[in-house]
């Protein structure tokens, strides 16, 4: 499992800075990042757009998309997270979305989930999640979650600048 000391612990020895966009999570997810000590060193902020309206105004969410698809749609969480990394000045940007229950919301039944990274040179990546359990246990499956697909495309994003400064030819050692 990838927490949020390992995604800071990543992103301090890179040199690189995370923007949090956050919906059902509420907040959560910056609390789990300013936990750790130091986390000041990657971590630049967060913005918590409950309301749709602040998801179109300031993190530049498309409004067209808001009325058709509402909050609760993978290309939404893409836009938020591609958003806060803009308006933060972050080199990462993470999203949460979805619904956390009691009741359905936009079409999507509770437990739907949308969690989205956004990272320098249009890196970035959208998961569905499907979950179980009450509105607190949905909440928190989401920050892990969404710490955890971070953690993936940093890793990514690290072995792609690798080949690409080893011309391509990767020496690996038996």
């Amino acid at each position: 499992m990838s927490g949020a000391a390992e995604v800071l612990e990543l992103l301090v020895a890179r040199g690189e800075t995370l923007a949090v966009a956050e919906s059902l999570t509420g907040g959560l997810v910056a609390a789990e990042l300013t936990a750790v000590p130091g986390a000041s060193r990657a971590f630049r902020g967060a913005v918590t757009a409950y309301a749709t309206e602040l998801k179109r105004d300031i993190l530049g969410v498309d409004a067209a998309l808001l009325e058709q698809r509402g909050a609760v749609d993978p290309e939404v969480a893409r836009q938020m997270a591609a958003g806060v990394r803009r308006v933060l000045g972050a080199g990462w940007g993470i999203a949460t979305t979805g619904v956390a229950g009691p009741d359905a919301q936009d079409g999507q039944p509770v437990g739907t989930v949308f969690v989205a990274v956004a990272g320098p040179g249009g890196a970035g990546k959208v998961a569905r999640l499907r979950l179980n359990g009450d509105r607190a246990v949905i909440r928190m499956e989401s920050v892990r979650r969404v710490l955890t697909l971070l953690f993936g495309e940093l890793n990514e994003n690290a072995r792609a600048q690798d080949t690409e400064q080893n011309g391509g030819n990767r020496c690996l050692q038996p």
